[in-house]
């Protein structure tokens, strides 16, 4: 039987007459890494605040591992890290430096504190890095710097909050094998992207939200599914591309067979997060 280990109940939180998150109802399991995909501003980080015990919310309730996140601050606290979008490491310290701090914020004993930061650095292959300033490493080790970082105090749930923004490929890759490594050795991750590659690489299941509700939730084998799991695109005039989906290869290239001369621009591909995305909104994932 699955484990719950984040459940928000009816969870809103309003700015004035702006209302960031809707009634939020949403279970994550123990083990999974979970997807919370969205455009900008569509209520993923509002979310994250919340679950992190940095916002309060209007009304609903946030539980993690059964503890209320209000209630139970203190308590919740140590049972997860957080990675924030903007790097939230201190510029003026080493990366050691950065690890120590947070784990004194988080009470380790000198032992453990030594035991914990050179397990960690070996995990990300920062070893050899830990006593360069942070501003001098790359942004793919800043980001691996802050998540080792978050996991000082051996937390069951990491949060990572747009992880990848701004990195290359290749760090972007790195740091999801990072990611699922973590997920491997036992930490639950709830992950906010726009990136849709990333959600489909890296989760087993995905939260789609839109103007602050939830409006779609499941694997994306499934989500996709249920739009059809081909698609034909066309160009019409020259200027607007129009899509189709199908639920085989079949019945998509029956439907090109059928159209009309003039239709000179064919592409028939799988469908994507994308398509789903678009399909449920009208807008395209990155859009504010």
């Amino acid at each position: 039987m699955l484990k719950e280990c984040i459940v928000t109940e009816k969870l809103t939180k309003c700015y004035g007459n702006v209302k960031a998150v809707q009634d939020l109802d949403l279970t994550v399991y123990s083990g999974e890494i979970f997807g919370f995909l969205g455009p900008n501003g569509a209520g993923k980080t509002t979310t994250i605040r919340i679950m992190t015990t940095l916002t309060k919310p209007t009304s609903g309730r946030v539980r993690i591992n059964g503890l209320d996140v209000v209630k139970d601050t203190e308590k919740v606290k140590k049972m997860f890290g957080v990675v924030q979008q903007h790097l939230s490491l201190d510029r003026d310290l080493t990366v050691r430096e950065n690890m120590e701090f947070h784990a004194r914020l988080h009470h380790l004993s000198s032992s453990e504190r030594k035991r914990r930061i050179n397990e960690l650095l070996d995990y990300v292959e920062l070893t050899e890095h830990a006593d360069k300033m942070v501003d001098t490493l790359s942004g793919g080790m800043k980001k691996r710097a802050a998540i080792v970082s978050s996991l000082v105090h051996e937390p069951e749930v990491l949060f990572l909050d747009e992880p990848t923004v701004g990195l290359d490929a290749q760090a972007r890759r790195r740091l999801w094998d990072l990611v699922r490594r973590l997920n491997s050795d036992g930490t639950t991750i709830f992950l906010t992207t726009h990136y849709i590659e990333e959600a489909e690489a890296l989760c087993g299941r995905v939260g789609i939200i839109h103007q602050g509700r939830l409006i779609a939730l499941d694997n994306p084998l499934e989500l996709r599914r249920k739009l059809g799991l081909i698609t034909v695109e066309t160009l019409v005039d020259n200027k607007e591309t129009h899509y189709k989906f199908f639920a085989d290869r079949a019945a998509a290239t029956k439907y090109v067979q059928n159209l009309p001369p003039d239709v000179k621009t064919i592409i028939i591909r799988d469908s994507n997060l994308e398509d789903v995305f678009v399909e449920l909104t009208g807008q395209k994932v990155g859009d504010v």
